[in-house]
């Protein structure tokens, strides 16, 4: 694809690297990339999206389009991620799970937190690095009931890809500091998370070594 014109240029950086996929598959690529990236495998699936959206902006792909096979594309790589966690993801987990101390009663109250908040879990997690990637094989894990599963998920789907793919149509160049500002406000986020986790961890063995732990703890 030619240099990035006026309007694309902030952006570079983010999508440079996926403009040859756009180019030789079109919308292809923007649905195999989401839908890869939903459920593991490292592809620039938001990258793909976003830089679609630009170029759609410029009249080089129709924004509708985009945004269908953004969402479609979200649903289904989540939906595969859920089947992979349901169906082979708790078994492994049984299996090996001691090694990093995932015993059976702790994939109990894993399977307890989603059935109380499974639902805020998989819509938040859609805007999460990381968390975007495994919250279907998580979920799937968790035995978090798929009909609620699908229907967090498609809400998640729906606001992530009005997110981005309004932004980049109608905000163009601009986006690039708006991204940015996100990226770091996750950061942030991604932190805080693995603070409680710390804490969380140390308030188990707290309570273990001090005998008011559960027997399987």
């Amino acid at each position: 694809m030619n240099p990035m014109p006026g309007r694309l240029h902030v952006l570079a950086p983010y999508i440079q690297t996926v403009s040859p996929y756009l180019e030789r598959y079109g919308y292809w690529a923007v649905f195999l990339g989401v839908l890869l990236e939903d459920f593991g495998i490292p592809v620039p699936g938001e990258t793909l999206l976003i830089a679609s959206a630009l170029l759609a902006g410029m009249g080089k792909f129709r924004i509708l389009w985009i945004g269908l096979l953004g969402f479609l594309g979200a649903v289904a790589g989540d939906n595969i991620g859920y089947a992979i966690g349901y169906f082979g993801g708790r078994r492994l987990a049984l299996a090996y799970g001691r090694y990093v101390f995932l015993t059976a009663a702790r994939l109990e109250h894993m399977e307890s937190f989603f059935a109380r908040h499974g639902g805020k879990f998989v819509v938040i997690a859609r805007f999460v690095e990381g968390f975007r990637q495994f919250n279907g094989i998580v979920a799937g894990i968790g035995r978090m009931k798929w009909s609620s599963f699908l229907l967090f998920n498609s809400i998640g789907a729906a606001l992530w890809v009005s997110l981005w793919v309004g932004s980049a149509y109608f905000l163009g160049s601009r986006l690039g500091a708006i991204y940015t500002r996100f990226r770091s406000l996750e950061t942030c986020l991604l932190a805080g998370l693995g603070v409680l986790v710390v804490i969380c961890v140390c308030y188990r063995l707290f309570r273990v070594k001090s005998g008011k732990g559960d027997n399987a703890g």
